[in-house]
C-alpha cells in the first residue's frame, strides 16, 4: 500500500483489537491512528487532540467509522468530518453490526462512501478489510486535490 494513515474509528476495544489484526494479516503497511469516539475524532482530524501532531495536517488515506460511537453518532460525525474543507473527498467507510435500513440511509445521505456491515467471523473480516484497502488505498483514483494537503 503506501506510506498514508488510516483512521479508524471505533469505541469498542474488542473491533479495535480485530481490525488492527485484520490490517496486520493482510499485509497492509499503511500507519493504522485509533480514536475512541466522534469528539476525540474530530479534535484528531482539526489538529488540536494530543495525538494530532502524528498525522502531519495530512488527510487519511481513508477514514473506517463505526455508527454507534458514545457523545456523537458515527452518522452525525461523517456530517461533520464533510463540513472539514481537507476532509471532503476522504474515503469514509461506515462499518457497523447495524442492519436497519435508517442507518443504511442516512449514512449515504451523511457523505459516506460505503457501508459495511461487519462480518461475524475474524477470517471473514480479514478478507473484508484487504478487499476495502486494495480498492480504497490501490485502485481507487484519489481526487486531485487529496494529494495537495
Amino acid at each position: 500500500m503506501n506510506d498514508s494513515y488510516i483512521l479508524l474509528i471505533e469505541d469498542r476495544g474488542e473491533d479495535v483489537e480485530l481490525t488492527l489484526r485484520a490490517f496486520e494479516k493482510t499485509g497492509v503497511t499503511n500507519r493504522i491512528e485509533v480514536v475512541h469516539d466522534a469528539v476525540e475524532a474530530l479534535d484528531f482530524l482539526q489538529g488540536v487532540h494530543p495525538l494530532a501532531g502524528r498525522n502531519n495536517g495530512e488527510a487519511p488515506a481513508m477514514i473506517l467509522l463505526d455508527i454507534n460511537l458514545p457523545r456523537m453518532s458515527g452518522v452525525q460525525l461523517l456530517k461533520e468530518i464533510r463540513r472539514l474543507d481537507k476532509m471532503r473527498y476522504v474515503p469514509v467507510i461506515m462499518i457497523t453490526s447495524s442492519n436497519e435500513e435508517r442507518d443504511l440511509k442516512a449514512s449515504y445521505d451523511a457523505g459516506a462512501n460505503s457501508y459495511i456491515r461487519k462480518p461475524v467471523s475474524s477470517n471473514d473480516f480479514g478478507a473484508l478489510i484487504y478487499r476495502l484497502c486494495a480498492y480504497w488505498l490501490q485502485a481507487n483514483e484519489p481526487p486531485p486535490s487529496l494529494t495537495k494537503f
